[in-house]
């Protein structure tokens, strides 16, 4: 069976250039979702430099979605150098016992097939009108992800549509090409109790690999507050619903750009949708946000009409 298996499976040299260019055009499209040019301008100002091509330079800290493609979690922290650190397995972070990193009790996820560079990107906001540090999710992309993008990841599906296709898409290519299934899936596979066929293949335990990671860390760790712009609001809401209500006792959930149903009963929703935002609103699917506000998707402040992270997540606090 596993050399009839064999035969649907996508060599790698044919499957890398494919998502490679798939996470390149994601890292473009970071610099209009995100506060891209904030953060390089900020972390420049401190004598850090970005690199985002792929190649490795001494000194430099790398966000490119080619250097990280299986996904990682970064600690963002404006105030304390290296200011971005890099997990790439998430029981190793959990592991860790340094105090710097136990104490991290926000986290943020960005949207769909988001690279390390708009991850941090909204991190820092988050980090800067917080005043502490911040976890950020990337997930690792995949040949699933490439396929609901082609589909319609952004534009074709409501909130819970989307989860489906993409669950559905990964459960399949793990039945019939388990190793082409796994390509993109290292961090969320690291995660304590990750879901797999009994080929060894990959599967989403609650819907995405993002929602996988930020549900295996609030089991063991206590966040406070969950930051989640476009359809990383979504990856939120779909790592909360099969947690212990001690687990989200008290937590602080900001949406932006994509209201989530409020179905957690002891946790605090604000959820913010642009009047503009054409983007969010399809993909709202009857949620309504708390506020609407004057501005589009992008949270990019030097592009007119975007979302201000800090203003809106500073007002959130609980």
């Amino acid at each position: 069976m596993s050399g009839f298996l064999d035969l649907f499976e996508i060599p790698r040299p044919l499957i890398e250039p494919a998502l490679q260019a798939c996470r390149l055009f994601n890292t473009s499209l970071d610099s209009l979702f995100y506060d891209v040019p904030t953060l390089m301008r900020e972390l420049r100002a401190r004598g850090q430099t970005i690199g985002t091509d792929g190649t490795e330079t001494a000194g430099e800290l790398n966000l490119s979605a080619l250097k990280d493609p299986e996904g990682s979690l970064l600690i963002v922290d404006p105030t304390k150098a290296p200011y971005i650190r890099a997990f790439h397995d998430v029981e190793l972070f959990l592991s860790c016992e340094e105090l710097d990193i136990r104490s991290v009790a926000i986290a943020t996820i960005t949207g769909v097939g988001s690279s390390a560079l708009g991850s941090a990107a909204l991190a820092w906001n988050v980090a800067e009108a917080a005043g502490a540090p911040v976890l950020a999710i990337v997930p690792g992309y995949g040949v699933a992800d490439v396929m609901t993008q082609a589909l319609g990841g952004w534009f074709g599906f409501g909130l819970y549509d989307y989860l489906k296709v993409k669950s559905h898409i990964q459960a399949t290519l793990g039945a019939v090409a388990p190793k082409t299934a796994g390509v993109g899936r290292a961090l969320s596979q690291s995660a304590p109790d990750s879901k797999q066929l009994s080929n060894g293949a990959p599967l989403f335990r609650t819907g995405s690999g993002s929602s996988d990671v930020l549900h295996a860390i609030m089991e063991t760790r206590s966040l406070k507050s969950l930051v989640g712009h476009s359809k990383g609001a979504l990856a939120i809401h779909n790592a909360l619903g099969s947690l212990d209500a001690s687990q989200t006792q008290g937590l602080n959930i900001v949406t932006l750009g994509c209201p989530i149903a409020e179905d957690i009963g002891n946790a605090t929703y604000r959820q913010y949708l642009g009047l503009f935002d054409a983007l969010g609103q399809l993909n709202a699917w009857g949620n309504l946000p708390d506020d609407w506000v004057p501005t589009d998707h992008s949270t990019n402040v030097s592009l007119p009409l975007s979302m201000p992270v800090e203003a809106l997540v500073e007002c959130a606090r609980p």
